[in-house]
């Protein structure tokens, strides 16, 4: 048997321990959180979008060895916040918390975009959705969806609705409905919901659509009259109300609804990793209370957001072009 030189031999354990440095190995796939992981939220502390994040951030933090905080980025109504994790590297350090206006909606009234909703961000999970109540100040003679229709086309020029602004599932509910049904209201735009809804109250506005779990304290209070729900099956804290469907006006959907995004080639590990640990997130009663108050969840596959992202793309695109919406 011939000897090889130990030189020979040296070398060969060196090439053999590089390969195994340099190969990426189950093990070092699974390293990921070694470090912060940031979320951030395009809207102030204290709305629904700042509460889903901070249950992800906390629950992941008590679940796991890893550390996640959130950060509010408010501003350009989420275009700031989209943009800087859009750019950020695809890590998994910096995610973002997007939301119906950022990946569906502004894209179609926006000229100039600062990132690309689609290639720019890895869908993780499709969180929740809020549905929208068509609610009406407790004045108007209508208590129901068909009698809010018939008194409008009697009084021209009189109805308007509330948003919460322009772009908003608020605005462009009350396109679809003025669609829908053939009635022409006045759009009265808002800087969010809670003025558009106190004028409502007050009547200085006849109606709006707003998200379920800010409405239904002024509707069981009977500060408004609630006429149809934006869900195909009708909600928990509203159970007397009927959807849109049941109204006779069942293309009138949607709602505000919340997914996890990471900046675009982020690895499919990390994406499997935060998918998992957020549905966790939500197990049991944290995802019971927030039922309750009106939400929807979805959480499934980082596909299945995608192709949520891509229908409520179209469905708006639709509405707004049919609108004569035109983007600024």
């Amino acid at each position: 048997m011939t000897k090889r030189p130990r030189h020979c031999l040296a070398a060969v354990v060196a090439a053999a321990v590089l390969a195994c440095v340099a190969a990426p190995t189950p093990a070092a796939a699974q390293e990921y959180p070694t470090q912060v992981i940031r979320l951030v939220v395009p809207t102030p502390p204290g709305g629904m979008a700042d509460l889903l994040g901070r249950i992800i951030a906390q629950k992941i933090s008590e679940n796991t060895k890893a550390t996640m905080v959130v950060e509010n980025k408010t501003g350009a109504a989420g275009l700031i916040a989209a943009e800087l994790v859009a750019k950020a590297p695809p890590d998994g350090y910096t995610l973002f918390l997007g939301y119906h206006s950022t990946q569906s909606i502004l894209p179609l009234i926006t000229a100039r975009m600062p990132y690309d909703p689609v290639k720019d961000f890895t869908p993780v999970i499709y969180l929740a959705i809020a549905p929208n109540v068509l609610v009406v100040n407790p004045a108007v003679p209508a208590g129901s969806v068909q009698e809010l229709v018939a008194w409008v086309k009697a009084n021209p020029g009189k109805a308007s609705y509330a948003s919460q602004g322009k772009g908003t599932t608020g605005h462009l509910g009350g396109e679809m409905l003025a669609q829908a049904t053939g009635i022409r209201m006045t759009h009265v735009p808002y800087r969010g919901g809670a003025p558009a809804l106190q004028d409502v109250i007050g009547g200085q506005v006849t109606m709006m659509f707003d998200i379920v779990p800010l409405a239904r304290e002024h509707v069981t209070s009977g500060r408004v009259k609630a006429l149809a729900v934006t869900a195909p099956q009708r909600v928990a804290p509203l159970p007397d109300v009927p959807t849109t469907a049941e109204a006779g006006i069942p293309d009138v959907q949607g709602g505000a609804w919340w997914g996890l995004f990471a900046p675009a080639g982020t690895r499919r590990e990390v994406v499997d990793w935060l998918n998992a640990e957020t549905r966790r997130a939500f197990d049991g009663d944290v995802r019971a209370r927030l039922t309750e108050q009106g939400l929807r969840f979805a959480l499934g596959t980082p596909e299945e957001l995608a192709e949520h992202v891509r229908r409520e793309t179209e469905r708006w695109r639709a509405v707004i072009e049919k609108a004569g919406i035109k983007p600024e």
